[in-house]
């Protein structure tokens, strides 16, 4: 397989290193990535400055950009052809309910989803200590099962694995989208000369005990497999809406 890696923790990161060491064989991986960390960065496009390519050898390759960035620039400008599988990551912490808006993981691999491949999310659920080539196996595991089948299209799999041990994990789940529980925190600081500025904190590790969701699931100890699709339209609140905003016949 032609696999294409990126991620939003930096071409340097020991995620997708060690995911690029661990998919090589029997595959030919290239690897496009910012050149340093774009962490919830989400899915911005870079208009406003030239953006730049730096060859660093062996198929590597880093970006001024960001993640979105980096596929797009990896899609038109790097490969030699489309590829047959975009992983993003492994991400240096979860991605699960509302992360996937702020994630600049996330939209690499919705980037690729966008261009019609095959796309992969992987984030580590841990903070400190990260157990990478454990999960590693698990996305080999994925990409085995990913090889005789086709994803629904415009698609991506938002994955996060528990940072245990390879052997500890109970098994898949595919689940929805949870909801994280944030205290909201702005930190207020002033600087020498007297000004105000803020520092943007929270801590979003509770969540609603939703059956089925990925928080929920990862929690338990499974790996959470959440297929995200471009489409955000809320199809259930439409009726709603066309009773508040009736449509009118032209004359």
């Amino acid at each position: 397989m032609l696999i294409l890696l990126s991620n939003d923790d930096g071409i340097d990161s020991q995620g997708i290193l060690t995911l690029r060491e661990a998919i090589s064989p029997g595959n030919e991986v290239w690897v496009v990535a910012p050149e340093s960390e774009r962490t919830c960065i989400a899915h911005a496009i870079t208009l406003h400055k030239p953006l730049r390519i730096k060859d660093l050898g062996d198929r590597l390759f880093s970006t001024n950009g960001t993640p979105a960035d980096s596929v797009l620039l990896a899609l038109r400008v790097v490969l030699p052809g489309k590829p047959d599988l975009v992983i993003a990551g492994i991400n240096k912490g979860p991605n699960m309910g509302q992360d996937v808006s702020y994630s600049g993981t996330v939209a690499a691999a919705k980037e690729g989803a966008f261009m019609g491949i095959a796309s992969l999310a992987v984030s580590l659920n841990g903070r400190s200590d990260f157990l990478f080539s454990d999960a590693c196996l698990s996305v080999l595991d994925i990409v085995e099962r990913m090889r005789s089948v086709e994803l629904p299209p415009h698609t991506l799999l938002n994955v996060n694995i528990p940072n245990v041990p390879y052997g500890e994990i109970r098994g898949f789940m595919v689940t929805s989208l949870g909801k994280r529980i944030y205290n909201g925190n702005i930190i207020e600081r002033i600087d020498p000369r007297g000004g105000a500025y803020y520092w943007i904190a929270g801590d979003g590790e509770r969540f609603e005990a939703i059956e089925g969701s990925d928080l929920q699931a990862v929690d338990k100890g499974f790996l959470s497999l959440t297929p995200l699709h471009w489409d955000l339209t809320s199809y259930a609140a439409m009726s709603a809406y066309r009773e508040i905003f009736p449509q009118e016949e032209g004359t």
